[in-house]
């Protein structure tokens, strides 16, 4: 899963220096469904929104964002679902059935909102009026997707990986390196030197949860 963050997709604000992704590791029972679902391209196109929305709520039809689509297959998958004229409606019904919970974005910034809504793939008419008037969007994004594997796939394993103009850090593990790629003690921190190699990561126990940074 290749994180950019909302802003960095919308507004090309993400700093090119730094990259980040994520890999999760599947038990077969897990694993071989979901390469099935993936690569049916009729199932997965069923799937596939006729209108995309950065920011589609995710108990929405109208619109899809690519992670919606990602859980949306993972329902496909997981669940089982057999084959109607309703299969996104279905997949989300599912969803929560099984404790899927969207990432809740607030938008404090009248700006913010303000330039949403001169953007083609923002929109707001498939949340709910009161949500957007709180300015508050449930949205599928990697971090709700990473929570719904881990809840429903024991032995599910998290690698993660980043990186600057100076090295990579891996982290084995389900807590997230810092903002800035930060390593922590336990992760593995590669050199971008001419003569580096990228070792066998040794198998061990997950990185220990970096140190809170003080309030501000």
């Amino acid at each position: 899963m290749f994180d950019q963050g909302l802003p960095g997709f919308v507004l090309g604000g993400a700093d090119p220096a730094l990259g980040h992704v994520v890999l999760w590791l599947l038990p077969d029972a897990a694993a071989q469904p979901l390469e099935t679902a993936a690569l049916d391209s009729g199932q997965a196109l069923r799937l596939l929104g006729d209108t995309y929305s950065a920011n589609a709520h995710a108990g929405s039809i109208r619109y899809q964002n690519c992670n919606q689509w990602v859980a949306e297959l993972l329902a496909l998958a997981w669940g089982q679902l057999p084959a109607s004229a309703t299969p996104r409606a279905d997949a989300q019904h599912w969803l929560q059935q099984q404790g899927y919970l969207p990432t809740r974005i607030g938008v404090s910034n009248p700006l913010v909102m303000l330039a949403g809504a001169l953007l083609p793939w923002l929109h707001t008419d498939d949340h709910p009026p009161d949500a957007v008037q709180r300015q508050q969007f449930d949205i599928s994004m990697p971090a709700s997707i990473e929570a719904f594997v881990r809840l429903q796939v024991p032995g599910a394993q998290r690698i993660e990986f980043c990186h600057d103009q100076r090295q990579m850090v891996v982290r084995q593990g389900w807590v997230p390196l810092a903002d800035g790629c930060q390593p922590a003690p336990g992760d593995q921190v590669l050199p971008f030197t001419p003569d580096a190699r990228l070792p066998l990561m040794p198998a061990g126990e997950p990185a220990a949860a970096p140190a809170a940074a003080p309030a501000r």
